[in-house]
C-alpha cells in the first residue's frame, strides 16, 4: 500500500472516517460488459488468464481507465488457490467451477495441502505491478470464503440447494469442520500473499452462504470465517 492510497476516500470509508463522497469501485472488473476485457481474454481460459501477471494487471486496470473509479479489485477467481495447490478444478463456460473428484470422505482432504507463496507467484508479481500503476488509488485483494469453496468441492460444481453440503454438515460435523479448517488456512494464506505484495484492503466472497439459516451459519461457518 502506498502512503497516498492510505488517505484515499475508499480506505477512509473502510476505516469509517469522514469522506467527501461515497467511493465506488467495479466488482469483477465489469468483465461481462467491457469489450476490452473480452478482447483480452480471447482464446484464454478463465483460470489460465488468472495465472498471467501481465494479463491480471491489464484486466484489473481496464475499468480504472474507462471510469476512473476510486479503487481497483484484483483480477482473479475464488478457486485460484485450489488450482494452485494442484486440486482438480476448472471453470467451464456457462457452468462455473467444476470439480474432477468431489470431496466425499476424510481421505479426500489430503488433496487440500497448504498454500505457499511460491504456488501463486503471478499474484505477487501482478499486485506489485498494480500498486505501482495505481498510485494514490487502492488495490482490493480478495478470496473465496470457506463455505462457498466447500460447497463447490462437495457438490462437484454449482448447486441450487446444496444438498450434499448440508448432508455433510449435519451427518458428519467432524469431517465438515476438518474441511473448513483446511479451506480457512488456504484462504488466509492467499490473502496474506496479496497483502504482503501491497494490497490495501481485502474482501471475502461468500457467494452461497445465503442458502443457510442464521442458526446453521453461526454453528457451522461463523467460527471459521471469524478466524480469517
Amino acid at each position: 500500500m502506498t502512503s497516498l492510497a492510505k488517505d484515499s476516500p475508499f480506505l477512509r470509508a473502510c476505516r469509517r472516517e469522514p469522506v467527501p463522497y461515497t467511493p465506488v469501485w467495479y466488482m469483477r472488473q465489469a468483465g461481462r460488459s467491457l469489450p476490452e476485457y473480452r478482447q483480452a481474454r480471447v482464446g484464454i481460459p478463465m483460470l489460465e488468464s488468472c495465472t498471467k501477471a501481465d494479463l491480471i494487471t491489464e484486466i484489473t486496470l481496464q475499468p480504472m481507465r474507462r471510469y476512473n473509479v476510486d479503487a481497483a479489485i484484483l483480477f482473479s477467481d475464488i478457486v485460484v488457490p485450489l488450482k494452485a495447490i494442484g486440486f482438480g478444478i476448472d471453470i467451464k463456460t456457462g457452468v462455473g467451477p467444476v470439480i474432477d473428484e468431489p470431496i466425499r470422505d476424510s481421505r479426500d482432504l489430503e488433496r487440500l495441502r497448504p498454500l505457499e507463496p511460491g504456488d501463486v507467484p503471478y499474484v505477487t508479481e501482478a499486485v506489485g505491478s498494480l500498486v505501482g500503476e495505481l498510485g494514490d488509488r487502492p488495490l482490493i485483494g480478495f478470496a473465496g470464503a470457506p463455505f462457498t469453496l466447500a460447497s463447490y468441492l462437495i457438490e462437484g460444481g454449482p448447486s441450487r440447494h446444496h444438498d450434499r453440503t448440508r448432508a455433510m454438515m449435519y451427518a458428519d460435523p467432524r469431517l465438515w469442520n476438518a474441511l473448513m479448517e483446511r479451506l480457512t488456512a488456504i484462504t488466509i494464506s492467499f490473502l496474506e500473499v496479496q497483502i504482503a505484495a501491497g494490497a490495501s484492503a481485502v474482501q471475502l466472497f461468500d457467494s452461497w452462504v445465503g442458502a443457510l439459516s442464521p442458526a446453521d451459519y453461526r454453528t457451522f461457518v461463523l467460527p471459521h470465517t471469524s478466524q480469517i
